[in-house]
């Protein structure tokens, strides 16, 4: 299995591709997270992960719903950690930038009906 995603991530151009791509994708996510008060990130700016980016909605009653229509658009493990709660949007190398822009769609047409 190790070979394969090694041969995947030649074919994408190396690691260092792949570290351009991961850094876009999270910008994308981070920034709009950052721009509005609907949502907010509670990890500081310097400790923000790359792979798994955590946030709440400000109203936390709405979790639950923001997390059950992500899963009715085809968008699934979105839901926080059980210990932890609110939502969490795992991005890792495989998850392709498409993937987060329908996710900041979602969140920018949840926010406007809510």
């Amino acid at each position: 299995m190790a070979g394969l995603v090694f041969e995947w991530l030649i074919e994408l151009g190396g690691l260092e591709v792949i570290e351009k791509q991961n850094i876009k994708k999270a910008q994308l996510l981070y920034s709009y997270i950052d721009s509005t008060d609907f949502y907010s990130n509670p990890i500081d700016i310097k400790n923000r992960s790359r792979m798994n980016v955590p946030f709440r909605i400000q109203n936390e009653d709405l979790h639950t719903s923001f997390v059950t229509g992500a899963e009715n658009l085809g968008m699934i493990g979105l839901k926080g950690h059980r210990l932890v709660g609110g939502i969490r949007a795992s991005i890792y190398n495989a998850m392709p930038i498409e993937g987060i822009q329908a996710l900041v769609d979602y969140m920018k047409d949840f926010e406007k009906s809510h």
